[in-house]
C-alpha cells in the first residue's frame, strides 16, 4: 500500500476538481445555452456547411474538406500510440522514477508505486485520444460517402442526417484534442503535485477563453 503525505492528496485532489468541475460546467453549457460555446456554434454552423455544399453540388470542396479532417485524426491518432508506446516503455524500467529531479518535488513522494500510477493515468489519457480519433476517422469517412450522394435517391440521406454523422465526428474528434489538452497537467504531476495543480489552473483558464464566444 502506497502511503501518501496529506498535503499531497490534497493537492492532487484538487487539480483533479477543477478540471472535473470545469468540464460538468461545460457539459451544462452545452445543454443549456450551447450557442454560448464554440462547440456549439460550430455544430449549428456545421449544418449551415452542410446544406450549401448539397444545395451547390460542391462535391470537390466536400472531398477535400473530408479529406483534411481524416489526415488530421489520422495524424493525431498515430501520435498517440506512439507517445503511448513510450510510456509503456518507462513504466517497464524501474530506474526512470530516478530522472526526475527531486528538487521540482516540493511536497510530493517519489514512490516507485505512486510513479508508475501516475503513468497509468497519462496513458489511459492517450488510449482515450487514440480511441476518439479512430472513431473520427470512421465517421468522417461515412460522412464523405453521404454528403455526396442525391437526397432523391434515398429520403432518408438528409442534410440533418449528414450532419449528425459529421458532428458525431467531430465530437470524437473534439475528445481527443482534449485528451492532449489535459496531457499537460499529467505530465506535469510527473514532477509533483504542485506542478500538476498550476497545469490544471493554467490549462482550464486557456480552455475557458478556447470553449467560450460571449
Amino acid at each position: 500500500m502506497i502511503s501518501l503525505p496529506v498535503l499531497e492528496i490534497l493537492v492532487t485532489s484538487t487539480a483533479f476538481l477543477i478540471l472535473l468541475i470545469y468540464h460538468i460546467h461545460l457539459i451544462h453549457q452545452l445543454r443549456k445555452a450551447p450557442m454560448t460555446t464554440s462547440i456549439g456554434l460550430t455544430n449549428h454552423l456545421r449544418l449551415e456547411w452542410v446544406q450549401s455544399v448539397r444545395r451547390d453540388k460542391r462535391d470537390i470542396l466536400a472531398v477535400q474538406t473530408m479529406r483534411n479532417w481524416v489526415m488530421a485524426s489520422s495524424f493525431l491518432a498515430s501520435t498517440a500510440v506512439l507517445i503511448s508506446l513510450a510510456i509503456i516503455n518507462a513504466a517497464l524500467r524501474p530506474d526512470t522514477s530516478s530522472g526526475i529531479p527531486a528538487a521540482l518535488n516540493l511536497v510530493g513522494t517519489t514512490s516507485q508505486g505512486l510513479w508508475l500510477i501516475k503513468l497509468m493515468v497519462l496513458l489511459l489519457d492517450f488510449f482515450f485520444a487514440f480511441f476518439n480519433f479512430a472513431l473520427s476517422v470512421r465517421y468522417y469517412n461515412h460522412a464523405s460517402f453521404v454528403i455526396n450522394t442525391p437526397a432523391e435517391h434515398d429520403q432518408f440521406l438528409t442534410s440533418d442526417y449528414v450532419t449528425k454523422v459529421l458532428n458525431r465526428g467531430t465530437t470524437h474528434y473534439t475528445l481527443g484534442m482534449r485528451a492532449y489538452y489535459l496531457a499537460v497537467p499529467f505530465v506535469l504531476w510527473l514532477f509533483g503535485p504542485t506542478w500538476m495543480l498550476g497545469g490544471a489552473i493554467l490549462i482550464t483558464a486557456i480552455l475557458y477563453k478556447v470553449d467560450r464566444i460571449i
